[in-house]
């Protein structure tokens, strides 16, 4: 890949990364239960979700949590195991979806509830399940060319809204299958937040290297997932089929350059079994390389690649290669490569 789909770094680390899950589980079971009467109607078989998507229970914010405090927590812990304070950070990026409203940007409450100075640049960056990755490369590229020495990437998601809308119109009579089926991945959605920090790899030396990686898009299938608080619409067939061609394009046009087939760790965006069974096989990939919380957590959306890179950081150690990598919808796709 040439021009701007390529990105490499020399003087940006990862220094920490954590995570804050919600207190309340929702398991696939109890959302099947809630459905049972349009399951019956339309003969679909129980354990649908487990079955097909492989998601056995996610979570849910519970009464007196919210997907902002979670978010703030996350970030706070992430700067204190870092390191760094809160006067240093000179850039927050909000890469969350999920938002109650549409002015101001998420990013201006996170900044103030985390207590950041007023030069610290601040503003949210949506690209659906991808942001997170992208955001992490923007961040990179403002230390690189030493415009700030500390960013903080964060994002918080919430299920709830969208879940209790689909479920609810999923119960109407006029529901068919093929209704069903296109907001099946909406009732795999869970909710969580996470928080990483970046600087300057002279400065830090015990954090991980953040090398680079590249981008790709296949934006003529921006239709295939579509959604909003009410509601996400998704071609589950066409999506996985375009979502697989892009990032084998992107992996096959990358490997002389990057070298990607003998990696660590691959921490991917999780979506279900069938996408990452689909992404290992169309690589070439280790699934023993290939942690999973799908099962756990559902599909946490932009925040999904940190929380999982938080399960799997403690059996890292020094001198792993592992690559960051997401499809999101519209489609795009990123890779990103850390030097543990």
């Amino acid at each position: 890949m040439t021009g701007n789909a390529t990105t490499r770094f020399e003087n940006v680390s990862l220094l920490s990364v954590a995570s804050t899950l919600p207190s309340r589980v929702t398991t696939s079971l109890d959302i099947e239960e809630r459905l049972s009467g349009a399951l019956s109607r339309l003969r679909l078989k129980g354990g649908l979700l487990r079955r097909v998507a492989g998601v056995d229970e996610r979570r849910n914010w519970a009464e007196g949590e919210s997907a902002d405090d979670a978010t703030v927590q996350a970030g706070s812990r992430a700067l204190a195991e870092a390191g760094v304070e809160a006067s240093q950070v000179g850039l927050l990026i909000n890469t969350s979806v999920t938002r109650k409203h549409l002015e101001p940007s998420v990013a201006v409450r996170l900044h103030h509830e985390l207590g950041l100075p007023t030069s610290a640049i601040n503003f949210d960056v949506a690209n659906a399940c991808l942001g997170f990755v992208n955001g992490m490369s923007l961040a990179g590229g403002m230390i690189e060319s030493g415009q700030i020495d500390y960013a903080i990437v964060v994002n918080g998601e919430d299920a709830d809204d969208i879940q209790v809308n689909t479920i609810d119109r999923l119960l109407g009579s006029d529901i068919d299958r093929s209704d069903f089926l296109s907001e099946f991945a909406t009732l795999t959605l869970g909710s969580g937040s996470a928080a990483a920090v970046l600087g300057r790899t002279d400065r830090h030396p015990e954090g991980h290297r953040i090398l680079g990686g590249v981008t790709r898009a296949a934006t003529q299938w921006h239709d295939l997932c579509v959604g909003s608080a009410e509601g996400m619409y998704t071609n589950a067939k066409a999506l996985l089929k375009g979502g697989l061609d892009l990032v084998v394009s992107a992996w096959k046009e990358s490997a002389p350059e990057w070298n990607w087939s003998q990696m660590d760790r691959y921490i991917t965006h999780q979506v279900s079994s069938v996408h990452t069974n689909a992404i290992v096989k169309a690589a070439g990939l280790d699934p023993a390389r290939v942690p999973t919380t799908f099962p756990r957590f559902g599909n946490v959306g932009p925040a999904s690649i940190p929380i999982t890179l938080v399960e799997e950081q403690e059996r890292l150690k020094k001198g792993d290669r592992v690559l960051l990598m997401g499809v999101g919808s519209g489609l795009n796709t990123a890779m990103m490569e850390l030097a543990w």
